[in-house]
């Protein structure tokens, strides 16, 4: 027997089947966000308090709390845009206050302010999102393409020489959805999107978050609709200084976080009976 033949039995599992490169058990990805004991205050009182939390490629994560709670100031830890008192943040594998791969962020804020006010339009809006990878130099003949099918994705392809001044709330935020995807973000971040736009946008605008999220890109929603966070997101972290509750949504519903984090009457304002 040669020493190949020898090798080539020696490489046979026990069970009878060749162990091949492929049953190498393979890594679980990073967590795009990890939280490791975390507290912050702007005075000597913690607005956030412990909190540990990991955020995975993929995941549709909404938190939630009353108002004063701390999630805005979660989320400005969880970008690197405040330094822990205690504790670790990482984004991307690297300490959050250091990360400058602005590209892989899509940021959407409460009302779009950003250029609200401003005499742009809808497609200079969305081509700022190429400006992370080319800078501020001219757009070639492939971004312009890119701002393009941003533009398409969100349904704005008839708006993209309108000015933003000119838009409803709905479809600024919509807008600025395509400025992240422009900039191809891996994750999306929305602070209350969707305050002041009305019920019909909503709803639109949440089918187009799941429909970016079943394209891969990670969610991760700061919103005061407990009604729309039950509907729409796959997980949630409840939060009021502490972390009250972190997982699925339909635990969410049936667990006693709602009360403990809202008062009595969250149920109802999640729109669960009972």
């Amino acid at each position: 027997m040669s020493s190949q033949d020898t090798d080539s039995g020696s490489a046979s599992a026990s069970d009878g089947r060749t162990t091949t490169a492929m049953d190498a058990e393979v890594p679980a990805a990073e967590p795009i966000i990890d939280l490791a004991d975390v507290t912050f205050g702007y005075t000597a009182t913690p607005v956030v308090e412990d909190v540990s939390l990991a955020i995975d490629p993929g995941e549709y994560v909404a938190v939630v709390g009353p108002n004063g709670s701390g999630k805005s100031t979660l989320m400005q830890l969880m970008l690197g845009l405040l330094e822990p008192d205690a504790g670790t943040a990482r984004l991307f594998g690297v300490d959050a206050d250091r990360f400058d791969d602005g590209e892989q962020v899509g940021y959407v804020a409460q009302h779009a302010s950003a250029a609200k006010e401003m005499p742009i339009t809808v497609r200079e809006v969305v081509k700022m999102g190429r400006f992370a990878h080319v800078g501020f130099g001219r757009l070639s003949e492939a971004d312009w393409a890119i701002v393009d099918d941003a533009l398409e994705t969100v349904g704005m392809t008839a708006f993209a020489d309108r000015r933003v001044t000119q838009l409803s709330g709905g479809q600024r935020q919509r807008a600025f959805i395509a400025r992240a995807l422009a900039g191809e973000a891996d994750l999306l971040v929305l602070d209350e999107p969707t305050v002041g736009v009305d019920a019909e946008s909503v709803d639109a605008f949440y089918d187009l978050l799941a429909d970016l999220n079943a394209e891969g890109i990670t969610v991760l929603l700061i919103e005061h609709d407990l009604g729309a966070v039950v509907e729409h997101a796959d997980r949630v972290v409840c939060l009021n200084r502490e972390v009250y509750f972190d997982g699925p949504t339909d635990e969410f519903v049936d667990s006693d976080a709602l009360a403990r984090a809202f008062g009595a009457g969250a149920r109802s304002l999640a729109g669960v009976d009972g």
